[in-house]
């Protein structure tokens, strides 16, 4: 997962230039399948043709095509499909994971005595560095999460805690489970006798309620550890188990594999070991022989995303869901080079020796027979058949292509002298293109990897114009594997967007082998990311527009691709980039001076120096601490984010814009736009984005940002750079102290009707996939040749919402509709409503 910064409170998507209508009523009576959500009278049809050749085939699609990424973030684990309900059991919070974390965060003391974290030789394990010294009299109660502990009437919920005391007579314990209107279950009462042990209870729930509160009183002095309350009814029944509702919700998918930890939890921090040596290092790079063994002695971690997370779920729980789902598990190694904004190698060959070795550790604990040592171990967990482990990835987003690959070599190959038929996965950076993307590309070819895992996260617009991304790859280099991918937002216009561009992954299945959207859950009052597929808090759980559009193309894939042609949209003038100027900061104070904008014929229309104050400007944005200083214009307020001032004409084009920019303070440079229509649709220069680890050209449309083009630019504080961009027609050039730093021409076509055609070789279906992400209805005539023998009735599945229809906790306007079709031939017409997503099952004879 890569940080990037997003406007994700997106307007109502705009998937084709110009058209922002609401999307159409149903479609006319040849196509039965009606839309999911009341919309406004139909635009205009829209005349299209669609030509397959069932006689021939295309690419054969692997059964792992689509998958799921799951990575701990926006409370994924602990408070999200972990089952666990109580939050902060063993008293291992930390300012380290969060500035304000303590040892008793979520719980409560209360009684006639005290209640002490202590962190001495009396712990139950070495790793397991708190526990809670209890004295009698005294009792704690944990809050859960979101509102409170969540139980249902009738639900059984198995209770467990470690005590010990030094009472000869033992330390009676009494656990109640309670809201504020009284008792939830039946009250329990353990005694703790003697030196660390497992005491266990089991509630039924007598009512339901979304805010109870578990408290654990004592009678007597007693430390107490790992205070647990587990749901009994978890996915598949499992011990340590997963939230039923958000693991049923990922099994609907049938998913072909899963990747697993992450994302950014796997390549930042320390890479040391949770060990006496290395102080007990809590911001740590996930490793793997961390999260195995009895969860008592797990060790416990510092989450990149800022809360603490417990282990609780950790390796051999990822294998064991990934085969209740029965996908492909694909775990993911540190290499040893952080990324996520860190971007830093470790130079340790002793380190890196050790990460190979547990590399080689994790393949024999997934695949090694019950003599070996981790088969042994797996088998002591409880499962003593191997997981089938095929694929393993290595690194996740690194910023330094050379560093990262020349530890890459080091664990293939000792991979591939142990391990031969695994696949071990390199990977592109974090972004679709840029200097950083090409060269870790060049390295990949070269040195022949099989297969490297690409990431981006980008604008419902760039996915609508890259659907052929794929097409012109090399076919004799590495295969794809599509880890990470999202356009910016949960609304329908995002879900038709990503789908348009799904089609394109489906005809290069060749290439793209494996495909995952991302991220895949957030706990709603806990949210670092946005978008996300699932969404949860507390009780319930639901599924984005996104998922729901996934979920139609992973349950449909078809073993191969079927050849089909369509005529496009018919072709819109953008014209030439049009819009006024403005200048921004993300972070930092800048000082800029002595604008110029002329015409390309020389024209000057404008020209400020400052002298006569900022009357040219306006706040578009609204935020920042905009004023004249020393005769320059300074935003001041490091703390601010996005301060756009702008000034001149939306109408101008055919420009050059000219800066001085200073950057004064801050964690990053500064930002110049042009093109500005208003603060959701620009092109801005940013210089020294990304905490100043690069610089980007970067369009915004409909409040959704995409990369134009970008490089490693790094700004220095103190230093006056003159700036210069060149606007004519959709092509823009920049120059950076005279010297000519990028250029791009923006001239790509968002077309907004796409398709793919796959045959489904168990039931002889034919599965044509038509998105149509435009307000009209696409009014089709559908060829199947001369030599087709169909019937004349197909199975119909629609998604058709209004573009900024989303699925909420409260109401779902994006849910598939399945009608039938009659009229099937061997050519035959379909409209297909406006703002949709169709499936049409075609049965061949």
């Amino acid at each position: 997962m890569a940080r990037r910064r997003w406007s994700v409170g997106l307007t109502a998507g705009v998937l084709l230039a110009g058209t922002l209508a609401a999307s159409p009523g149903a479609a006319a009576d040849r196509a039965s399948a009606a839309p999911s959500a009341e919309r406004p009278s139909a635009a205009e049809p829209t005349d299209y043709s669609l030509t397959v050749d069932p006689t021939r085939t295309g690419a054969k699609i692997d059964d792992s095509m689509y998958g799921v990424f799951y990575e701990d973030i926006n409370r994924a684990a602990d408070g999200g499909l972990y089952a666990e309900l109580v939050q902060n059991r063993s008293f291992e919070y930390s300012t380290a994971d969060h500035k304000a974390y303590r040892p008793l965060t979520s719980w409560e003391v209360s009684g006639s005595g005290s209640a002490k974290v202590r962190d001495d030789a009396g712990r139950l394990h070495e790793r397991n560095r708190n526990y809670l010294q209890l004295d009698g009299g005294s009792a704690v109660t944990n809050s859960g999460y979101n509102t409170g502990i969540a139980v249902r009437k009738g639900k059984r919920y198995d209770f467990s805690l470690w005590a010990r005391t030094g009472e000869a007579a033992g330390a009676p314990l009494t656990v109640t489970l309670r809201d504020t209107a009284g008792d939830l279950a039946v009250a329990r009462r353990v005694t703790a006798r003697g030196g660390w042990a497992k005491y266990k209870a089991s509630f039924t729930a007598t009512r339901t309620s979304t805010t109870g509160r578990l408290t654990v009183a004592a009678a007597r002095e007693a430390a107490l550890d790992m205070i647990s309350l587990f749901p009994r009814d978890t996915y598949k029944g499992r011990e340590n188990g997963l939230r039923k509702d958000l693991a049923e919700k990922v099994a609907a998918l049938k998913p072909g594999f899963l990747r697993f930890p992450g994302g950014c939890l796997v390549n930042t921090g320390s890479h040391e070991a949770y060990d006496e040596k290395s102080g007990w290092q809590r911001q740590r790079s996930y490793q793997w022989k961390d999260t195995t063994g009895p969860v008592e002695t797990r060790a416990t971690n510092a989450n990149f995303w800022g809360y603490n997370q417990s282990y609780g779920l950790g390796y051999y729980e990822y294998f064991q869901f990934a085969e209740d789902v029965g996908a492909m598990p694909l775990p993911v190694v540190p290499a040893l080079v952080t990324g996520c904004g860190q971007n830093k190698a470790t130079d340790d060959p002793a380190l890196l020796k050790r990460h190979i070795q547990d590399t080689l550790d994790l393949i024999e604990f997934a695949n090694g027979p019950v003599t070996s040592e981790w088969g042994r171990k797996r088998a002591g967990m409880g499962h003593p058949e191997p997981f089938g482990l095929t694929h393993l990835g290595v690194g996740n987003e690194e910023n330094l292509p050379e560093e990262f690959f020349a530890r890459f070599k080091q664990f293939r190959a000792a991979v591939e002298a142990k391990h031969p038929d695994i696949t071990v996965v390199s990977n592109s950076g974090p972004d679709d293109s840029g200097t950083t993307f090409d060269k870790a590309w060049q390295l990949n070819r070269d040195n022949k990897v099989a297969m490297v895992d690409e990431h981006y996260y980008n604008s419902p617009q760039w996915f609508l114009e890259n659907n052929k991304r794929y097409d012109s790859y090399d076919r004799k280099g590495p295969k794809v594997f599509l880890g990470e991918y999202a356009s910016h937002g949960n609304k329908f216009s995002n879900a038709l967007a990503e789908a348009a561009f799904m089609t394109g992954l489906e005809r290069n299945a060749d290439l793209v082998k494996l495909a995952s959207y991302a991220p895949l859950l957030a706990n709603e009052d806990y949210v670092q990311w946005k978008p996300d597929m699932i969404w949860f808090d507390n009780d319930q759980s639901w599924g984005s527009a996104n998922y729901e559009t996934q979920k139609l193309f992973m349950t449909n894939v078809g073993d191969e691709v079927v050849p089909s042609t369509a005529s496009a949209t018919p072709s819109q003038d953008s014209g030439p980039i049009t819009g006024a100027v403005g200048l921004s900061t993300w972070a930092t104070s800048a000082a800029y001076d002595d604008v110029e904008v002329t015409s390309a014929d020389g024209r000057p229309l404008l020209s400020d120096d400052f002298s006569a104050g900022d009357g040219q400007w306006t706040r578009a944005a609204g935020t920042g601490s905009w004023a004249v200083r020393d005769g320059a214009y300074v935003q001041s307020d490091e703390a601010a984010e996005n301060t756009l001032v702008t000034a001149g004409d939306k109408g101008w084009q055919n420009y050059d814009l000219h800066v001085k920019a200073t950057k004064k303070s801050g964690k990053e440079g500064f930002m110049v736009a042009f093109g500005v229509k208003d603060t959701g649709n620009h092109y801005w220069w940013n210089l020294g984005g990304w905490n100043n680890t690069q610089s980007a050209v970067e369009k915004t449309v409909g409040g959704a940002k995409q990369t134009m083009v970008q490089d490693t630019t790094k700004i220095e504080t103190g230093r006056t750079y003159d700036l210069r961009v060149e606007v004519r027609g959709r092509q823009v050039t920049l120059f950076l102290d005279g010297e000519k730093w990028g250029s791009f021409t923006d001239d790509k076509q968002a077309e907004p009707f796409r398709q793919v055609v796959t045959r489904d070789k168990g039931t002889g279906d034919l599965i044509v996939k038509v998105v149509n992400a435009q307000p009209a209805t696409a009014r089709t005539k559908i060829g199947l040749g001369d030599a087709a023998s169909v019937a004349p009735t197909a199975r119909v599945t629609t998604l058709a919402a209004a573009p900024d229809a989303e699925n909420t906790k409260d109401a779902t306007p994006v849910k598939p509709v399945t009608s039938t079709f009659q009229g099937v031939g061997k050519s035959f017409s379909y409209d297909f409503p406006g703002n949709s997503v169709t499936f049409l099952r075609i049965r061949t004879r």
